[in-house]
């Protein structure tokens, strides 16, 4: 009896373990709609009788915050010690697996870029034994004797560990869910080498594309089912112009390929009760979101003028968010009767590019760099627009927030 075979007969009114891999989960970890989707679909689904036990990497500052010091197993995978943590998260029955192995995961700031904003050197490596682990996981090979129903891994980070599991006999039901094909995970051959794939694996059916080793596409091939975060983004990404290169591959798996529209966390997103923002209101009570305006118009230094538009911008500063078109359209500011705010991180060059504007129009562009979950949700709940320019988004969750809080 296989896992699948487990897995269908169920009934549907049964209960499922399930194992969800993420690379980041709020309010841990965080650079993008990942996170947030990570912490609340686990938790959602665990409310619905289901027992979710999550798995993320554990980095530096996760092992920090959550103070961890003994760890529940210990394995070795080619050659790297690697140590397993065991958690919940507070008020939850959701269970925290963190994956560590010294000293990969044992550094500050993004987990995929550096302060210079480009791809840390070792995430193939650390990704790739993080997918080692998730598989061990899955088959109830890593000492803990428990083993789910359900393998749900998101994006590339954890595609490698649907791979893993091709020649088990014994595997649970899997998903892979793409938040944004953009992201593909493409490493040297020399990456294969070193994780210890198959030679069989080096196929452009499975493994190879353009004569890299891509981790992405270990999710679409080898998991039983594949979605995305909404039903146009699925069909999107079959075209030439948003299939980042795979779309016949996508095609050729439209079978198992889905959309699923992404929801927001209605109570951590609630104006009427959100603690981070300066004063709570409702659709009732929306004239008191003015307050909220004057407070981020103090926090970014800008003249609390209530009849002044304020624009606001929150989002990874990367070129798929159409940063580019701002920066082009800044000089024409001048012109208008508006203040205009950017915060969030991530290229270098459009960092740069941003804080020079700011620089040269201080009355009326003001830009931080970094992220901060109480300056998101001032910005959404403050500002009078919400300005999201991307060139191509998979579904987006800044929309919905927005919209939530009574922002255009």
């Amino acid at each position: 009896e296989t896992g699948i075979e487990e897995f269908q007969i169920k009934t549907d009114n049964s209960s499922y373990k399930i194992l969800f891999a993420s690379s980041e989960v709020y309010p841990l970890i965080k650079t993008g709609g990942l996170a947030d989707v990570a912490y609340s679909l686990p938790h959602t689904l665990s409310a619905l009788g289901h027992e979710v036990t999550m798995v993320i990497p554990a980095y530096r500052s996760v092992r920090e915050q959550l103070n961890l010091t003994k760890a529940l197993a210990k394995i070795t995978i080619h050659g790297h010690d690697i140590e397993i943590y065991s958690t919940k998260f507070p008020d939850t029955d959701v269970r925290l697996l963190l994956i560590d192995a010294p000293p990969l995961f044992d550094f500050d700031g993004n987990p995929y870029v550096d302060q210079t904003g480009h791809a840390r050197e070792n995430n193939a490596l650390k990704f790739g034994l993080f997918c080692r682990a998730i598989a061990l996981l899955a088959t109830d090979q890593a000492g803990l004797y428990w083993r789910p129903d359900v393998l749900h891994c998101n994006d590339w980070q954890t595609g490698l560990a649907l791979a893993f599991l091709e020649d088990q006999t014994v595997r649970p039901a899997t998903v892979f869910t793409i938040h944004n094909l953009a992201y593909q995970g493409n490493f040297p051959y020399q990456s294969f080498l070193e994780l210890g794939l198959s030679d069989a694996h080096w196929d452009y059916t499975k493994l190879e594309f353009h004569n890299q080793l891509s981790f992405i596409k270990g999710g679409i091939v080898f998991a039983d089912q594949v979605n995305t975060v909404s039903p146009t983004y699925a069909d999107e990404i079959q075209t030439s112009e948003f299939g980042c290169g795979l779309e016949l591959l996508l095609q050729h798996y439209s079978s198992k390929l889905s959309g699923i529209l992404n929801g927001i966390h209605e109570e951590k997103w609630n104006p009427e009760t959100d603690s981070y923002i300066e004063k709570n209101y409702n659709s009732n009570t929306i004239n008191k979101k003015s307050i909220n305006k004057t407070a981020l118009q103090k926090l970014f230094g800008l003249e609390c003028k209530p009849d002044v538009p304020v624009f606001a911008l929150v989002s990874r500063l990367v070129s798929q968010k159409g940063l580019d078109y701002i920066i082009d359209i800044a000089p024409n500011f001048k012109f208008f009767n508006l203040q205009f705010i950017i915060f969030g991180s991530g290229d270098a060059d459009i960092e740069k590019n941003l804080l020079d504007l700011a620089s040269k129009y201080p009355s009326q562009i003001a830009v931080r760099i970094g992220f901060d979950e109480k300056l998101a949700h001032l910005c959404t709940a403050g500002a009078d627009f919400f300005m999201m320019p991307s060139r191509f988004e998979p579904c987006g969750l800044n929309q919905m927030y927005s919209q939530r809080y009574g922002t255009i």
